[in-house]
Formats: structure tokens, sequence, C-alpha cells
């Protein structure tokens, strides 16, 4: 539902004030940044509340194998059953309400913004929040920034649905979501600037990026009083230093082995995902995290210290409290106990699992540095951090977001040089080896193609005003409430004014409405699904009539936009090419019809008046406007000069009745003069 449907005239005129300029796209960027904050804050207390509520503690697993403080009498049993409770309990929440809650969340947000215009169910936003929080809560070893980029991106969405704004808009205010849930859950905006440019939005555009700096900057103040403005890793040692140059070696042979370690991440986590799935198959999806819960207790039984996000046994790690082996232990019992909470179908996500992957392996390179170079080496602590930003890299291919996120979450801002050689070398072998990333992966496994749809993107910045046939002067369009609204087909026509049209009403329907400030997207697919006629213009404002859009306006434009080459061409028509199923719910759930107009088309015969002459010298009826000629199976734009000859189909559009005595009259039936 939108705002012009739940409020009156004074929330419809801001509503169009907030579609129509960068002022209003301000106002809704800090809007969603005030929502993204407060939902980081409330999901933060919500993973707390649920990990106290099953274990007494706010975080556990760091103390080992250690009883419940509320759960005593389960013993070490509580490692096995309680990720089977926490399944009973978000498994029917996920199956019910919200399915693409389930999983790590950001995929689903990448997938909605690339091919879906930004639009994601307001839903999710509640169903990932509990859904996550009581997954983390009950042992799930992933992490909270996939749920809070999907609550962010989700909020957002829903704000910016509300208000209508137009697709390419939409898609920013959802990367606005995701870049201010990153940037209050770790106290890092510039780290949320990149996530909800590099991974979000895929594209790095000035508008964009400003808009998506003001949500990151006012969400993290927002949560600040809440979480703290202390630097999200500050479990970290101090004063960690390169030490000589000759240590550069040191991180780039550290730098490969990371991103064979994301990349291993990456692959193990979907193929046990695919051995789940084939366990489970046929079997009801809702008790799957129940039923397959007890196998990922074993494991928590096994190694306690998966349980949870982790975040202080990663503090612990880089103390120095354990030893190498453990710490190689640490490292590969996170990629499996992730992959496992994944696979039985937990919710959460893979940003601090990748973190803590690279922190216990890195910090066990530069224990064995230590032991085979001596001090020389430099503090094995400067490898954890290294090996953090590369493992991540290298699974999610994102080096900005990477090098960002260590810097500003350590607060350590000497690191610079040495993981941005990290990330390099890591973001190299990753593309190397690898097509996808540790998201675009779950998609690529769906048949979608994010990358591939990468260069049609290129016409994105093409707003409808660039491809429209402008009507000079721009035409009324009046108050719904009291224009009539005759669709359907009628034999002939005539006009309110007593104007007989010259030739016979073939078809006459109500239109659908794109606004002048919208992308060229939202175009290719209504003219996909509602016809050939084309599709009217109106201003932010929605009080003026501006123009006509048709297929062959959208055509000449993009033919002189792009000089591309055959596939390039082939490439932009899939994608302008809606999915049968997204045409079918829009036939279904039409957007609202064009206020005060429609559509007359009309076949030219042999005995009509304008038979022989040419289109702009026809007396068409008062305030009547051609819009497109069909002439032998071919649409040609409404050009004055054209001349008319029987056969020829002309589509007019037409003001409804505006008697306001008689405000549903129909046009009187008139044939044309024998």
């Amino acid at each position: 539902m939108t705002i012009t449907e739940t409020g009156g005239p004074a929330l419809a005129r801001a509503a169009a004030w907030m579609r129509a300029g960068r002022s209003g796209m301000f106002l809704l960027a800090l809007l969603v940044g005030v929502g993204a904050g407060l939902g980081a804050v409330v999901f933060r207390y919500l993973v707390y509340f649920f990990t106290w509520l099953a274990t007494g503690h706010d975080e556990f697993g760091q103390a080992g194998r250690v009883d419940s403080s509320h759960l005593p009498w389960l013993g070490l049993g509580f490692f096995v059953v309680i990720p089977a409770i926490g399944g009973l309990l978000y498994g029917p929440l996920i199956y019910r309400y919200a399915r693409e809650a389930r999983g790590h969340g950001v995929p689903e947000v990448m997938v909605a913004v690339a091919d879906n215009g930004g639009r994601i169910r307001w839903q999710v936003a509640v169903v990932k929040s509990l859904a996550s929080a009581l997954c983390i809560g009950s042992g799930g070893s992933v992490g909270r920034e996939g749920p809070i980029v999907q609550i962010g991106s989700a909020l957002a969405s829903t704000v910016g649905q509300w208000v209508k704004l137009p697709e390419n808009r939409l898609r920013i205010m959802v990367a606005c979501g995701a870049a201010g849930g990153i940037s209050a859950t770790f106290n890092a905006p510039i780290t949320g600037v990149f996530f909800g440019v590099e991974i979000i939005l895929r594209e790095f555009a000035a508008d964009a990026l400003f808009t998506v700096m003001l949500s990151a900057m006012i969400a993290d103040a927002v949560a600040i009083p809440f979480l703290g403005d202390k630097p999200f890793l500050s479990g970290f040692p101090a004063g960690i230093t390169l030490g000589s140059p000759r240590n550069y070696l040191l991180v780039a042979v550290l730098a490969v082995i990371a991103a064979l370690t994301g990349l291993a991440f990456k692959n193990v986590l979907y193929k046990i995902e695919d051995w789940c799935d084939a366990l489970w198959k046929g079997r009801p999806e809702w008790a799957r995290p129940a039923v397959l819960g007890l196998a990922f207790g074993l494991l928590l039984l096994a190694l306690p210290q998966m349980y949870g996000v982790g975040y202080p046994v990663m503090f612990k790690a880089t103390a120095g409290d354990y030893a190498i082996w453990f710490l190689i232990v640490l490292a590969f019992g996170k990629i499996l106990a992730t992959s496992v909470t994944m696979g039985i179908g937990g919710s959460g996500g893979i940003f601090a699992p990748s973190l803590f992957i690279g922190v216990t392996m890195g910090m066990a390179y530069g224990d064995i540095a230590d032991h085979l170079f001596g001090a020389g080496a430099g503090q094995p602590a400067l490898y954890a951090v290294v090996a953090m930003g590369a493992v991540f890299t290298a699974a999610a291919r994102a080096p900005l977001t990477s090098l960002a996120s260590v810097v500003e979450m350590t607060g350590d801002f000497s690191l610079t040089l040495p993981v941005m050689l990290a990330v390099a070398i890591a973001t190299t072998v990753s593309r190397s080896l690898s097509y996808g990333t540790i998201y675009t992966t779950k998609l690529l496994r769906r048949g979608t193609d994010i990358d591939q749809a990468a260069p049609w993107r290129a016409v994105a910045d093409l707003k409808i005003t660039d491809v429209m046939h402008p009507f000079r002067p721009a035409l009324p369009v009046p108050p719904a409430a009291k224009a009539a609204q005759p669709a359907g087909r009628d034999t002939g026509g005539g006009q309110p004014d007593g104007t007989a049209l010259p030739g016979l009403v073939a078809e006459r329907h109500d239109i659908q409405t794109l606004f002048s400030s919208e992308s060229l997207g939202p175009a290719l697919r209504q003219l996909a699904v509602y016809g050939r006629d084309g599709l009217p213009v109106v201003s932010a404002d929605e009080r003026q009539l501006e123009g006509w859009v048709t297929s062959e306006g959208v055509l000449r434009a993009l033919a002189h936009r792009v000089a591309g080459t055959a596939e390039e061409a082939a490439d932009a028509q899939a994608a302008a090419d809606g999915e049968p199923d997204d045409a079918q719910a829009m036939l279904e759930h039409p957007s609202v019809p064009l206020p005060g107009y429609y559509i007359a088309e009309i076949t030219i015969t042999g005995n009509s008046p304008a038979d022989g002459r040419k289109l702009g010298d026809v007396s068409w009826p008062h305030a009547s406007t051609p819009v497109l000629v069909l002439r032998g199976g071919s649409l040609r734009q409404p050009h004055p000069d054209t001349i008319l000859a029987p056969g020829d189909r002309v589509s007019l559009l037409i003001p409804a009745a505006h008697d306001t005595e008689s405000p549903d009259a129909e046009p009187r039936n008139a044939e044309l003069p024998g």
C-alpha cells in the first residue's frame, strides 16, 4: 500500500516532492538511516536476550565446555539439545511468514536490487530479526551482519514503496538501508558505505554515494548512544606494527593462503547445503532446523567455541591464549560450523565467520612466522588482522569493503598498507580461481547471474523523459475522484462535445502510468505487459501529462545511447523481457490507471473522412491527442504529415467526460457517415 492510498492530499503532495528531486531523496535517506540504526540496536539486544535466555550469558562459548546457567540439569547435553529447540522455533517462523529470511540474507537483497527494482516485502524485517536472533542465541555459528543488512534493506524498501519511489531511486534506498545497518552494527560508517555501494548497489554514482553516506552516518549516530563509540574490535592488541618492510613478503604469502581459505569456505558451505538438501528431500522444511539441529549440536559439543558469533573467542585468539594447533582447529571448525548452520536451514550472516576464520588462521600463521624468524617477523596479531580482511575479500570479492572494515573496526589506521596488499592479492587469486562469490553463488545456483546482467545497466541513467514523445503543452490530469473511467470494447465513438470520431472504435481501455522521474527499467517492463499502445508519462505531482512512451521510442533512445555489439543488444533485450510470472502478476494486480483519460483505437475505413488526409489535418475530438499509428503491423510515431489510409489504426488519448452531473456518462455510439 502506498502513501497516496493511505493518506490525504497533503501526504500525496509530500510523496510527490520526495519523488521529484534530490532534497526528497536526502530526507528519505535520513529517515532510512534512523530506522536502520534503531533496527541494528534492537537486533543486537534481541541476540543478547535469546543468548541469555538459553545460557545465562550475553555471549557464550569462549569458556569452553561449561553448563548453561539457566539449564544446568541438562549438563553437557545442553550443547546438543539447544540448537534443536531453537530450530523448532525459528523454522516454522521462516517457513510460514518469509522464506527469504532463511540463510545469510545478503543474496536476497542483491537480487532484489538487480532484478526486482529494489522491492522487498516488509515482513522480511520482522521475521529476519526474530529468526536470526533465535538462531544465534541457540548456538547458530553465524554472524549478525547478514540479518541487519536484510532488516535495514527491507525497512528502506518498505518506505520507498510507500511513497512510490521510481525503481532507480528505490534501489538506492535499499543500499542506504544496508549501509546503515552495517554502519550501526559495527560502528563503521565507511565500511557501511562501501558495503552498500560495492556489494548491494554494485555501481558507483555520485548521487547514490552521497545518499548512502548520509544514511550510514545517521545510522551510526543513532546507534552510538546505545552501543558505544569505541572501535568494534577494540579487544584486539593495540599498537600492532609491521616491523621491517621485508615482512611484506610474509604478508603476500599469507594473502594467498587466506584467499584459498576463503574460497574453501565458500565451497564447503554450498557442498554441505547440498548434502543437507539431499538428506532432507521430501520432508517438511519447517522441521528441518529442529531435526538436523541435533547434528549441529554434536559439533558444538565437540567444539563449544563455535557457539554463536564468536567475537570473544577471536579476542582470546589475538591475545595469544590458544596454541597453534588449536587455532587451526578453530579456523576449520568455524568453516564447518557455519556451513552446517546454513545447511540445516539457519538464519545469519557470513561476514563475522569470515573474520573469525581469518583471525584464527592468521594468528596461527603469525605464531609460526615468529617461531621461524623471531621478533623480526612482527607481532602475530598483525597477521591475524591481515588475514581477516583477505579471507572475506576472497569469499565476497569486495576489496574496498574488506579494507575499510579491517582498518575501521580495529581503529588502527597504521595497518592500511599491509591490509591493502593482502586484499589486492586475495582479490586476484579469487578472480582467477572462482567465478561466483559466497553471495552470488547462491543466486547462480538458482539460475540468476547478476554479474552477467550488469552490462545492460549501462543505460540505467536514461530517464523516461529521454525516451518519450513530449506533449507541448502538457495536458492536465483531473482529480481521480471526479474523472470518469470508461473501459472495455465499443463499436463506435462519439464525444461529450458532440464530435464524431472519424472511424470505428476497435478497442477502448484504461491506461497505466509512468512518472517522468523514473528510469528506463519500469518502461520496459510496463510496455512488455500492457501492450503496444505505449504508456503516458505524468509529472511527479501527478497533475500534468507530459508525454507518451512507445517501444519504438525506447529502442531509438537505446540505439543512440549504446553503440554495442549484437551480443550486447541481445543482453539488453533479455533484460527488458520480463519473466512470464512477473508479467502475470502485474496483470493480476495492475497499477492505478491514469485518471481522466482513456485510449480509443480507431480503424480508418474507405468511407472515413480521415481517409487520404494528413494526420494533423483530421478533425479529431476536442482535446484528444493521437499517440500511435498502426499500419500493416508496424507501429509509427503520430507525425502530423502521416497520410492515413484504409486499414490504419490510430490510438487516440481522449479526456473522459467531465460533466459533474453525470460523471460516469459513457460516450455516445457513432459510426462514420455513409
